[in-house]
């Protein structure tokens, strides 16, 4: 299947999902774009992507428009990204919450950590070694700003395995997160798919490079529409 009559959905509550707009027309205009403010706009999508931002926020705000209960069932069946606070979201658990919690859509196997690189002042840019990326042999310059760790990759014996799509050096660890063998799987996980689910723990749309605009979309969501 092309991609004339591909909807990708962005989550448009709070955060970049503008930049992840202007990814997707560069990708190919053929490329339907829907800015999701609604259960009613969810219900046009193929496919979704939840953008950067604040995730206690957008949470907080999914409630408030009647769009967390369609969006868990969405993330049930239907292909999702999540690209940093859209990551939190996606993950199983969540460890250095806000008061009160995170709440959470699930749909992959993992357990995450918010700000896990430290606070806005420590965001930082890096090359990625990257898997399945067109043009792997390019490196690919990760934005991360109060990026999320993944701490755990935990799938059931029912769950489809989890792939790495991208990590980074272990040297780029901050301190508190290395280990002296230098063993920090799956710290240095920054990019995985699971299934139709995908998540990133950067901000590609931040970036020129749509080459995880085009996973997303080659991978994920083409599969789930042929």
């Amino acid at each position: 299947m092309g991609l004339s009559g591909v909807t990708v959905g962005i989550l448009a509550l709070q955060g970049a999902f503008v930049e992840h707009e202007a990814a997707l027309q560069r990708l190919d205009r053929k490329i339907e774009v829907i800015l999701v403010k609604t259960p009613e706009d969810l219900e046009k999508c193929n496919a979704l992507i939840i953008p950067g931002g604040e995730s206690t926020t957008i949470a907080l705000l999914a409630r408030l428009s009647g769009l967390t209960d369609p969006l868990k069932q969405f993330v049930s069946e239907k292909p999702v990204w999540g690209t940093c606070a859209g990551a939190i979201l996606l993950s199983q658990t969540v460890e250095n919450t806000k008061r009160g919690g995170q709440e959470v859509l699930g749909g992959m196997s993992v357990g995450i950590a918010r700000n896990g690189w430290g606070s806005q002042v420590e965001s930082f840019e890096a090359e990625l070694t990257v898997n399945g990326l067109r043009d792997p042999e390019t490196p690919f310059k990760g934005v991360f700003i109060r990026a999320p760790v993944i701490l755990e990759l935990k799938p059931g014996e029912a769950d489809p395995p989890i792939e790495v799509v991208a990590s980074l050096s272990p040297k780029l660890l901050p301190p508190a997160l290395a280990t002296p063998d230098h063993s920090n799987e799956p710290k240095t996980f920054v990019a995985l798919r699971q299934g139709l689910h995908f998540l990133t723990t950067f901000h590609p749309e931040l970036t020129r490079d749509d080459r995880f605009h085009e996973y997303f979309v080659r991978e994920c969501v083409l599969p789930r529409l042929a």
